[in-house]
Protein backbone atom coordinates (compact mmCIF):
# COMPACT_ATOMS: atom_id res chain seq x y z
CA UNK A 1 0.00 0.00 0.00
CA UNK A 2 2.76 2.16 0.49
CA UNK A 3 4.45 1.66 -2.37
CA UNK A 4 1.08 2.19 -4.42
CA UNK A 5 0.53 5.67 -2.59
CA UNK A 6 4.15 6.39 -3.17
CA UNK A 7 3.50 5.96 -7.29
CA UNK A 8 0.31 7.94 -7.27
CA UNK A 9 2.30 10.63 -5.51
CA UNK A 10 5.26 10.72 -8.17
CA UNK A 11 2.77 10.98 -10.64
CA UNK A 12 0.73 13.63 -9.17
CA UNK A 13 4.38 15.84 -8.74
CA UNK A 14 5.20 14.42 -12.37
CA UNK A 15 2.10 15.95 -13.74
CA UNK A 16 2.15 19.12 -11.67
CA UNK A 17 6.20 19.86 -13.26
CA UNK A 18 4.48 19.23 -16.87
CA UNK A 19 1.81 21.70 -16.20
CA UNK A 20 4.29 24.30 -14.82
CA UNK A 21 6.92 23.73 -17.29
CA UNK A 22 4.19 23.71 -20.65
CA UNK A 23 5.28 25.99 -23.21
CA UNK A 24 1.70 27.61 -23.62
CA UNK A 25 -0.18 29.37 -20.99
CA UNK A 26 -2.65 26.65 -19.31
CA UNK A 27 -5.65 27.24 -16.79
CA UNK A 28 -6.93 23.99 -14.95
CA UNK A 29 -10.17 25.33 -13.86
CA UNK A 30 -13.55 24.08 -12.08
CA UNK A 31 -16.64 24.28 -14.11
CA UNK A 32 -18.82 21.82 -11.88
CA UNK A 33 -20.46 24.84 -10.75
CA UNK A 34 -21.66 25.50 -14.40
CA UNK A 35 -22.65 22.45 -15.01
CA UNK A 36 -25.20 22.54 -12.14
CA UNK A 37 -26.78 25.19 -13.62
CA UNK A 38 -26.91 23.96 -16.71
CA UNK A 39 -28.70 20.93 -15.51
CA UNK A 40 -30.68 23.45 -13.63
CA UNK A 41 -32.11 24.75 -16.82
CA UNK A 42 -32.50 21.83 -18.58
CA UNK A 43 -34.71 20.49 -16.08
CA UNK A 44 -36.66 23.70 -15.59
CA UNK A 45 -37.26 23.02 -19.79
CA UNK A 46 -34.47 24.86 -21.66
CA UNK A 47 -34.12 23.86 -24.97
CA UNK A 48 -31.68 25.84 -26.79
CA UNK A 49 -28.98 27.56 -24.76
CA UNK A 50 -28.21 29.98 -26.95
CA UNK A 51 -31.35 31.05 -27.63
CA UNK A 52 -32.09 31.31 -23.93
CA UNK A 53 -28.98 33.30 -23.10
CA UNK A 54 -29.33 35.56 -26.20
CA UNK A 55 -32.92 36.23 -23.67
CA UNK A 56 -31.17 36.40 -20.31
CA UNK A 57 -27.76 38.14 -20.70
CA UNK A 58 -27.52 38.22 -17.23
CA UNK A 59 -27.11 34.21 -16.55
CA UNK A 60 -23.97 34.28 -19.14
CA UNK A 61 -22.51 36.49 -16.08
CA UNK A 62 -23.81 34.27 -13.55
CA UNK A 63 -22.57 31.15 -15.51
CA UNK A 64 -19.20 33.09 -15.57
CA UNK A 65 -19.09 33.95 -11.79
CA UNK A 66 -19.60 29.64 -11.37
CA UNK A 67 -16.15 28.91 -12.93
CA UNK A 68 -13.63 28.29 -10.28
CA UNK A 69 -9.61 29.31 -11.15
CA UNK A 70 -8.06 26.54 -9.68
CA UNK A 71 -4.26 26.97 -10.97
CA UNK A 72 -2.18 28.85 -13.81
CA UNK A 73 1.44 28.12 -15.12
CA UNK A 74 4.33 30.59 -15.11
CA UNK A 75 3.26 31.37 -19.17
CA UNK A 76 -0.66 32.58 -18.40
CA UNK A 77 1.44 34.80 -15.27
CA UNK A 78 3.63 36.28 -17.53
CA UNK A 79 1.41 36.90 -20.46
CA UNK A 80 -1.51 38.47 -18.49
CA UNK A 81 1.44 40.84 -16.33
CA UNK A 82 0.27 39.24 -12.87
CA UNK A 83 2.94 38.19 -10.04
CA UNK A 84 0.66 34.95 -8.87
CA UNK A 85 -2.52 33.23 -8.72
CA UNK A 86 -3.56 35.28 -6.31
CA UNK A 87 -2.64 38.70 -8.06
CA UNK A 88 -4.54 37.11 -11.22
CA UNK A 89 -7.90 35.85 -9.65
CA UNK A 90 -8.26 39.18 -8.16
CA UNK A 91 -8.20 41.08 -11.22
CA UNK A 92 -10.16 38.34 -13.32
CA UNK A 93 -12.79 41.46 -14.42
CA UNK A 94 -9.98 43.54 -16.07
CA UNK A 95 -8.71 39.99 -17.89
CA UNK A 96 -12.41 38.97 -18.82
CA UNK A 97 -14.23 42.32 -20.55
CA UNK A 98 -16.12 44.03 -23.45
CA UNK A 99 -17.11 41.22 -25.70
CA UNK A 100 -16.08 37.93 -23.35
CA UNK A 101 -19.36 36.73 -22.73
CA UNK A 102 -20.59 36.61 -26.08
CA UNK A 103 -17.66 34.28 -26.80
CA UNK A 104 -18.73 32.72 -23.49
CA UNK A 105 -21.59 31.77 -25.00
CA UNK A 106 -20.78 29.48 -27.39
CA UNK A 107 -18.14 28.05 -25.48
CA UNK A 108 -21.21 26.79 -22.92
CA UNK A 109 -23.21 25.79 -25.65
CA UNK A 110 -20.47 23.40 -27.03
CA UNK A 111 -20.60 22.05 -23.27
CA UNK A 112 -24.46 21.75 -23.53
CA UNK A 113 -24.26 20.06 -26.39
CA UNK A 114 -22.23 17.05 -24.79
CA UNK A 115 -19.05 17.87 -26.22
CA UNK A 116 -15.64 17.13 -23.38
CA UNK A 117 -14.16 20.34 -24.87
CA UNK A 118 -14.37 23.73 -27.03
CA UNK A 119 -12.84 26.02 -28.63
CA UNK A 120 -13.05 30.01 -29.42
CA UNK A 121 -11.36 33.09 -30.42
CA UNK A 122 -12.02 35.87 -27.40
CA UNK A 123 -10.23 38.98 -26.31
CA UNK A 124 -8.32 39.54 -23.24
CA UNK A 125 -6.55 42.14 -21.54
CA UNK A 126 -3.51 41.99 -20.04
CA UNK A 127 -3.20 43.86 -16.14
CA UNK A 128 -1.80 46.18 -17.58
CA UNK A 129 -4.65 46.80 -20.48
CA UNK A 130 -2.96 45.49 -23.54
CA UNK A 131 -5.70 44.03 -25.74
CA UNK A 132 -4.42 39.93 -26.60
CA UNK A 133 -5.97 37.87 -29.23
CA UNK A 134 -6.58 34.86 -27.72
CA UNK A 135 -7.08 31.15 -29.35
CA UNK A 136 -8.72 29.23 -26.92
CA UNK A 137 -9.18 25.62 -26.34
CA UNK A 138 -10.08 23.52 -23.21
CA UNK A 139 -10.70 19.88 -22.37
CA UNK A 140 -12.32 18.44 -19.75
CA UNK A 141 -9.82 15.88 -17.71
CA UNK A 142 -10.54 12.18 -18.40
CA UNK A 143 -12.10 10.80 -14.94
CA UNK A 144 -13.95 14.40 -14.28
CA UNK A 145 -16.37 13.75 -17.24
CA UNK A 146 -19.34 13.99 -15.17
CA UNK A 147 -18.34 16.35 -12.73
CA UNK A 148 -16.51 18.97 -14.90
CA UNK A 149 -14.69 20.20 -12.04
CA UNK A 150 -11.07 19.31 -13.91
CA UNK A 151 -11.33 21.70 -17.12
CA UNK A 152 -7.87 22.37 -18.51
CA UNK A 153 -7.23 25.61 -20.75
CA UNK A 154 -4.82 26.56 -23.13
CA UNK A 155 -4.98 30.42 -24.07
CA UNK A 156 -2.64 31.07 -27.30
CA UNK A 157 -1.36 34.42 -27.85
CA UNK A 158 -2.56 35.09 -31.80
CA UNK A 159 -2.20 38.55 -31.18
CA UNK A 160 0.00 39.10 -33.93
CA UNK A 161 -1.62 36.66 -36.12
CA UNK A 162 -4.80 38.80 -35.73
CA UNK A 163 -3.24 41.93 -36.39
CA UNK A 164 -1.74 40.69 -39.72
CA UNK A 165 -5.30 39.59 -40.46
CA UNK A 166 -6.56 43.24 -39.51
CA UNK A 167 -4.22 45.21 -41.34
CA UNK A 168 -5.14 42.33 -44.57
CA UNK A 169 -8.74 42.78 -43.96
CA UNK A 170 -8.29 46.77 -43.55
CA UNK A 171 -6.23 46.83 -46.81
CA UNK A 172 -8.78 44.65 -48.86
CA UNK A 173 -11.83 46.46 -47.62
CA UNK A 174 -10.00 49.58 -48.62
CA UNK A 175 -9.22 48.43 -52.19
CA UNK A 176 -12.63 47.64 -52.14
CA UNK A 177 -13.82 50.87 -50.77
CA UNK A 178 -11.73 52.37 -54.07
CA UNK A 179 -13.07 50.31 -56.76
CA UNK A 180 -16.93 50.54 -55.46
CA UNK A 181 -16.61 54.46 -55.06
CA UNK A 182 -14.02 55.30 -58.18
CA UNK A 183 -14.51 58.47 -59.97
CA UNK A 184 -14.51 56.58 -62.94
CA UNK A 185 -15.67 53.31 -64.69
CA UNK A 186 -13.72 50.26 -63.54
CA UNK A 187 -14.35 46.82 -64.90
CA UNK A 188 -12.69 43.24 -63.46
CA UNK A 189 -12.45 41.02 -66.10
CA UNK A 190 -11.00 37.42 -66.91
CA UNK A 191 -8.98 37.14 -69.83
CA UNK A 192 -7.37 33.95 -68.98
CA UNK A 193 -9.72 32.51 -72.01
CA UNK A 194 -8.19 35.27 -74.73
CA UNK A 195 -5.00 34.50 -73.26
CA UNK A 196 -5.21 30.50 -74.49
CA UNK A 197 -6.79 31.09 -77.66
CA UNK A 198 -3.91 33.53 -78.32
CA UNK A 199 -1.01 30.65 -77.02
CA UNK A 200 -2.71 28.26 -79.53
CA UNK A 201 -2.46 30.07 -82.59
CA UNK A 202 1.07 31.38 -81.64
CA UNK A 203 2.13 27.54 -81.17
CA UNK A 204 0.10 26.52 -84.75
CA UNK A 205 3.23 29.05 -85.95
CA UNK A 206 1.50 32.30 -86.77
CA UNK A 207 4.46 35.35 -85.78
CA UNK A 208 2.09 38.31 -87.37
CA UNK A 209 -1.42 38.56 -85.56
CA UNK A 210 -2.65 41.70 -87.56
CA UNK A 211 -1.63 39.32 -90.79
CA UNK A 212 -3.58 36.53 -89.21
CA UNK A 213 -6.74 38.50 -88.32
CA UNK A 214 -6.65 40.21 -91.61
CA UNK A 215 -7.75 37.12 -93.25
CA UNK A 216 -9.65 35.54 -89.81
CA UNK A 217 -11.84 37.88 -88.41
CA UNK A 218 -13.92 35.96 -86.85
CA UNK A 219 -10.67 34.90 -84.34
CA UNK A 220 -11.31 38.97 -82.92
CA UNK A 221 -15.24 37.64 -82.25
CA UNK A 222 -13.75 34.33 -80.39
CA UNK A 223 -11.57 36.34 -78.10
CA UNK A 224 -14.96 38.86 -77.27
CA UNK A 225 -16.97 36.00 -76.23
CA UNK A 226 -13.99 34.27 -74.20
CA UNK A 227 -13.99 37.48 -71.96
CA UNK A 228 -15.49 37.09 -68.13
CA UNK A 229 -16.52 40.29 -66.31
CA UNK A 230 -16.36 39.04 -62.89
CA UNK A 231 -16.74 42.86 -61.33
CA UNK A 232 -17.93 46.32 -61.99
CA UNK A 233 -18.46 49.45 -59.39
CA UNK A 234 -20.98 51.92 -59.21
CA UNK A 235 -19.79 54.57 -61.17
CA UNK A 236 -19.81 51.99 -64.01
CA UNK A 237 -23.53 51.11 -63.62
CA UNK A 238 -24.38 55.35 -63.67
CA UNK A 239 -22.19 55.79 -66.96
CA UNK A 240 -24.06 53.77 -69.06
CA UNK A 241 -27.45 54.35 -67.75
CA UNK A 242 -27.87 50.37 -66.04
CA UNK A 243 -30.00 49.56 -63.25
CA UNK A 244 -27.48 46.89 -61.98
CA UNK A 245 -24.67 44.41 -62.81
CA UNK A 246 -27.07 41.97 -64.20
CA UNK A 247 -29.08 44.41 -66.44
CA UNK A 248 -25.57 45.56 -67.65
CA UNK A 249 -23.91 42.23 -68.81
CA UNK A 250 -27.29 41.53 -70.43
CA UNK A 251 -26.58 44.54 -72.51
CA UNK A 252 -23.18 44.39 -73.67
CA UNK A 253 -24.32 43.81 -77.27
CA UNK A 254 -25.56 47.50 -77.21
CA UNK A 255 -23.23 48.85 -75.09
CA UNK A 256 -20.00 47.60 -76.92
CA UNK A 257 -20.71 47.62 -80.58
CA UNK A 258 -19.74 49.23 -84.18
CA UNK A 259 -16.30 50.50 -83.69
CA UNK A 260 -15.43 48.33 -80.74
CA UNK A 261 -14.53 45.97 -83.10
CA UNK A 262 -11.74 47.48 -85.01
CA UNK A 263 -10.19 48.29 -80.93
CA UNK A 264 -10.38 45.21 -79.77
CA UNK A 265 -8.17 43.75 -82.52
CA UNK A 266 -5.83 46.31 -81.76
CA UNK A 267 -5.93 45.60 -78.17
CA UNK A 268 -5.30 41.60 -79.13
CA UNK A 269 -2.14 43.13 -81.06
CA UNK A 270 -1.11 45.08 -78.47
CA UNK A 271 -1.25 41.70 -75.98
CA UNK A 272 -0.01 39.52 -78.50
CA UNK A 273 3.07 41.97 -78.90
CA UNK A 274 3.69 41.58 -74.89
CA UNK A 275 2.27 45.40 -74.20
CA UNK A 276 0.44 44.22 -71.06
CA UNK A 277 -0.48 48.10 -70.64
CA UNK A 278 -2.55 49.88 -73.08
CA UNK A 279 -4.05 53.19 -72.80
CA UNK A 280 -6.30 54.15 -76.32
CA UNK A 281 -9.68 55.94 -76.76
CA UNK A 282 -12.86 53.80 -77.43
CA UNK A 283 -16.50 54.77 -78.36
CA UNK A 284 -19.33 52.89 -76.45
CA UNK A 285 -22.91 53.56 -76.21
CA UNK A 286 -25.27 53.88 -72.66
CA UNK A 287 -28.24 51.76 -72.45
CA UNK A 288 -30.49 54.08 -74.54
CA UNK A 289 -28.00 55.01 -77.34
CA UNK A 290 -26.11 57.72 -76.41
CA UNK A 291 -22.65 57.56 -77.71
CA UNK A 292 -19.84 57.78 -75.38
CA UNK A 293 -16.49 58.35 -76.07
CA UNK A 294 -14.05 56.99 -73.29
CA UNK A 295 -10.51 56.70 -72.48
CA UNK A 296 -9.82 53.09 -71.98
CA UNK A 297 -6.49 52.23 -69.82
CA UNK A 298 -6.22 48.22 -69.69
CA UNK A 299 -3.63 46.46 -67.01
CA UNK A 300 -3.10 43.15 -66.04
CA UNK A 301 -2.98 42.31 -62.28
CA UNK A 302 0.34 41.93 -61.16
CA UNK A 303 1.03 38.55 -60.70
CA UNK A 304 -1.51 37.37 -63.05
CA UNK A 305 1.02 37.70 -66.19
CA UNK A 306 1.00 34.18 -66.76
CA UNK A 307 -2.32 33.24 -67.78
CA UNK A 308 -4.28 37.07 -67.74
CA UNK A 309 -6.97 35.79 -65.07
CA UNK A 310 -7.32 39.25 -63.38
CA UNK A 311 -7.43 42.34 -65.90
CA UNK A 312 -8.71 45.54 -64.57
CA UNK A 313 -10.04 48.30 -67.39
CA UNK A 314 -10.69 51.98 -66.41
CA UNK A 315 -12.85 53.62 -68.72
CA UNK A 316 -12.92 57.23 -68.23
CA UNK A 317 -15.34 59.41 -70.02
CA UNK A 318 -13.99 62.22 -72.47
CA UNK A 319 -17.33 62.56 -74.41
CA UNK A 320 -17.17 66.33 -73.39
CA UNK A 321 -14.01 66.50 -74.17
CA UNK A 322 -14.41 65.06 -77.75
CA UNK A 323 -17.33 67.45 -78.49
CA UNK A 324 -14.89 70.10 -77.50
CA UNK A 325 -12.07 69.22 -79.85
CA UNK A 326 -14.71 68.33 -82.74
CA UNK A 327 -15.87 71.79 -82.22
CA UNK A 328 -12.56 73.75 -81.96
CA UNK A 329 -11.92 71.69 -85.44
CA UNK A 330 -15.15 73.08 -86.85
CA UNK A 331 -14.15 76.34 -86.17
CA UNK A 332 -11.12 75.96 -87.31
CA UNK A 333 -12.58 74.89 -90.93
CA UNK A 334 -15.67 76.70 -90.68
CA UNK A 335 -16.79 80.31 -90.65
CA UNK A 336 -18.87 80.43 -87.23
CA UNK A 337 -21.51 83.40 -89.46
CA UNK A 338 -22.88 81.30 -92.01
CA UNK A 339 -21.79 77.77 -90.82
CA UNK A 340 -19.80 77.28 -94.14
CA UNK A 341 -16.25 75.98 -94.69
CA UNK A 342 -13.52 79.20 -94.69
CA UNK A 343 -11.14 80.38 -96.87
CA UNK A 344 -8.49 77.84 -95.02
CA UNK A 345 -10.71 75.01 -95.96
CA UNK A 346 -11.56 75.74 -99.42
CA UNK A 347 -7.80 76.35 -100.48
CA UNK A 348 -7.07 72.69 -98.66
CA UNK A 349 -9.93 70.83 -100.60
CA UNK A 350 -8.29 72.43 -103.63
CA UNK A 351 -4.96 70.91 -103.26
CA UNK A 352 -6.78 67.72 -101.78
CA UNK A 353 -8.48 67.22 -105.61
CA UNK A 354 -5.98 68.17 -107.47
CA UNK A 355 -3.80 65.42 -105.72
CA UNK A 356 -6.52 62.51 -105.37
CA UNK A 357 -9.30 63.93 -107.59
CA UNK A 358 -11.92 62.61 -108.89
CA UNK A 359 -12.24 65.06 -111.66
CA UNK A 360 -13.17 67.00 -113.43
CA UNK A 361 -13.88 70.08 -110.88
CA UNK A 362 -16.63 72.13 -111.40
CA UNK A 363 -16.33 75.43 -109.29
CA UNK A 364 -19.00 78.14 -108.93
CA UNK A 365 -17.86 81.44 -107.40
CA UNK A 366 -20.27 83.68 -105.94
CA UNK A 367 -20.62 87.33 -104.69
CA UNK A 368 -23.54 88.74 -102.60
CA UNK A 369 -25.08 91.64 -103.87
CA UNK A 370 -26.03 94.94 -101.94
CA UNK A 371 -24.12 93.73 -98.85
CA UNK A 372 -22.45 97.30 -98.53
CA UNK A 373 -25.71 98.98 -99.09
CA UNK A 374 -27.41 97.07 -96.37
CA UNK A 375 -24.67 97.74 -94.42
CA UNK A 376 -24.38 101.34 -94.72
CA UNK A 377 -28.38 101.56 -94.89
CA UNK A 378 -29.84 99.91 -92.40
CA UNK A 379 -26.71 98.30 -90.22
CA UNK A 380 -24.22 95.72 -89.73
CA UNK A 381 -27.10 93.62 -88.48
CA UNK A 382 -28.68 93.60 -91.67
CA UNK A 383 -25.85 92.92 -93.87
CA UNK A 384 -25.17 89.59 -91.24
CA UNK A 385 -29.00 88.68 -91.89
CA UNK A 386 -27.85 88.78 -95.71
CA UNK A 387 -24.69 86.53 -95.44
CA UNK A 388 -26.73 83.86 -92.74
CA UNK A 389 -29.28 83.64 -95.62
CA UNK A 390 -26.29 82.93 -98.07
CA UNK A 391 -25.46 80.20 -95.56
CA UNK A 392 -28.53 78.59 -95.41
CA UNK A 393 -29.33 78.40 -98.98
CA UNK A 394 -25.87 77.26 -100.14
CA UNK A 395 -25.75 74.67 -96.73
CA UNK A 396 -28.99 73.12 -97.73
CA UNK A 397 -27.62 72.25 -101.53
CA UNK A 398 -24.41 71.07 -101.32
CA UNK A 399 -23.45 67.10 -100.14
CA UNK A 400 -20.49 65.40 -100.00
CA UNK A 401 -18.23 65.44 -101.34
CA UNK A 402 -19.27 68.94 -102.74
CA UNK A 403 -17.94 71.69 -100.73
CA UNK A 404 -19.79 75.70 -100.37
CA UNK A 405 -17.35 78.08 -98.27
CA UNK A 406 -17.08 81.23 -97.54
CA UNK A 407 -13.61 82.70 -98.43
CA UNK A 408 -14.17 86.48 -98.14
CA UNK A 409 -16.34 89.43 -97.00
CA UNK A 410 -19.44 88.75 -99.55
CA UNK A 411 -17.70 85.97 -101.51
CA UNK A 412 -18.57 82.25 -101.80
CA UNK A 413 -17.07 79.59 -103.46
CA UNK A 414 -19.03 75.78 -104.27
CA UNK A 415 -16.77 72.89 -105.19
CA UNK A 416 -18.20 69.73 -107.14
CA UNK A 417 -15.35 67.51 -107.31
CA UNK A 418 -16.03 64.61 -110.23
CA UNK A 419 -18.85 66.89 -111.65
CA UNK A 420 -19.30 68.37 -115.40
CA UNK A 421 -20.42 71.76 -116.94
CA UNK A 422 -23.98 70.79 -117.48
CA UNK A 423 -24.51 69.36 -113.77
CA UNK A 424 -22.81 72.75 -112.60
CA UNK A 425 -25.12 74.82 -114.11
CA UNK A 426 -27.55 73.03 -112.60
CA UNK A 427 -26.64 73.45 -109.36
CA UNK A 428 -26.52 76.93 -110.20
CA UNK A 429 -30.24 77.06 -111.26
CA UNK A 430 -31.29 75.32 -108.08
CA UNK A 431 -29.63 77.81 -105.91
CA UNK A 432 -31.12 80.62 -108.11
CA UNK A 433 -34.58 78.91 -107.15
CA UNK A 434 -33.91 78.65 -103.53
CA UNK A 435 -33.20 82.60 -103.38
CA UNK A 436 -36.16 83.00 -104.71
CA UNK A 437 -38.35 80.83 -102.30
CA UNK A 438 -36.04 82.40 -99.30
CA UNK A 439 -37.16 86.04 -100.37
CA UNK A 440 -40.48 85.47 -99.93
CA UNK A 441 -39.78 84.91 -96.26
CA UNK A 442 -37.61 88.43 -95.99
CA UNK A 443 -39.50 90.82 -98.57
CA UNK A 444 -37.53 93.51 -96.88
CA UNK A 445 -34.45 92.80 -97.80
CA UNK A 446 -34.13 90.55 -100.51
CA UNK A 447 -31.29 88.04 -101.14
CA UNK A 448 -29.13 88.33 -104.57
CA UNK A 449 -26.21 86.29 -105.72
CA UNK A 450 -23.67 87.00 -108.64
CA UNK A 451 -22.36 83.60 -109.77
CA UNK A 452 -19.80 82.09 -112.33
CA UNK A 453 -18.90 78.88 -113.42
CA UNK A 454 -15.49 76.98 -114.27
CA UNK A 455 -15.08 73.65 -114.93
CA UNK A 456 -11.22 71.83 -115.44
CA UNK A 457 -10.27 70.74 -118.20
CA UNK A 458 -7.32 67.97 -118.98
CA UNK A 459 -3.88 69.06 -116.78
CA UNK A 460 -5.21 72.54 -115.95
CA UNK A 461 -4.55 73.94 -112.18
CA UNK A 462 -7.58 74.15 -109.88
CA UNK A 463 -6.23 77.50 -109.09
CA UNK A 464 -6.71 78.39 -112.86
CA UNK A 465 -10.51 77.03 -112.94
CA UNK A 466 -11.05 79.17 -109.80
CA UNK A 467 -9.78 82.30 -111.92
CA UNK A 468 -12.40 81.75 -114.89
CA UNK A 469 -15.07 81.01 -112.21
CA UNK A 470 -13.97 84.41 -110.65
CA UNK A 471 -14.18 86.61 -114.13
CA UNK A 472 -17.57 84.87 -114.75
CA UNK A 473 -18.78 85.74 -111.39
CA UNK A 474 -17.55 89.50 -111.96
CA UNK A 475 -18.93 89.58 -115.25
CA UNK A 476 -22.54 87.98 -114.32
CA UNK A 477 -22.23 90.92 -110.95
CA UNK A 478 -21.86 93.77 -113.88
CA UNK A 479 -24.59 92.87 -115.72
CA UNK A 480 -26.43 92.78 -112.36
CA UNK A 481 -25.41 96.36 -111.15
CA UNK A 482 -26.32 97.48 -115.06
CA UNK A 483 -29.42 96.01 -115.05
CA UNK A 484 -30.45 97.58 -110.97
CA UNK A 485 -29.06 100.97 -112.42
CA UNK A 486 -31.34 100.88 -115.44
CA UNK A 487 -34.51 100.09 -113.08
CA UNK A 488 -33.42 102.99 -110.82
CA UNK A 489 -33.14 105.24 -113.95
CA UNK A 490 -36.49 103.96 -115.33
CA UNK A 491 -38.42 104.28 -112.21
CA UNK A 492 -37.38 107.71 -111.76
CA UNK A 493 -38.34 108.80 -115.44
CA UNK A 494 -41.44 107.34 -114.65
CA UNK A 495 -41.86 108.86 -111.91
Amino acid sequence: MTDVLASSAAAIAADAGIFELAPVPLWLEDYSGVKALLEGWRRAGVVSLREHLAGHPDRVKECASRIRLLQVNRRTLDLFGARDLEHLTANLDQVFRGDMLTTHIEELVQLWEGQCSFASNAVNYTLGGERLDIQLKATILPGHEDTWSRVLISTEDVTDREDARRLLAGSENYARGLFAHSPVSLWVEDFSGVKRLIDEVRHQGITDLRVFTDVHEEFVHRCISEIRIIDVNQHTLGLFGAPDKATLLRSLPVVMRDEMGPCFREQLIDLWNGKLFQQREVVNYTLDGTKLNLLLQFSIFPGREHDWSLVQIALTDITARKKAEAYLEYLGSHDALTKLCNRSFFADELNRLERKGPLPVTIIMADLNGLKSANDELGHAAGDQLLRRAGEVLNSIVDQPARAARIGGDEFAVILPGVEIAEGKAMMKVINDLIVINNEFYTDLPLSLSMGIATSEPGERLESVVKRADLAMLEAKREHYAQAEYERRRTQAVG
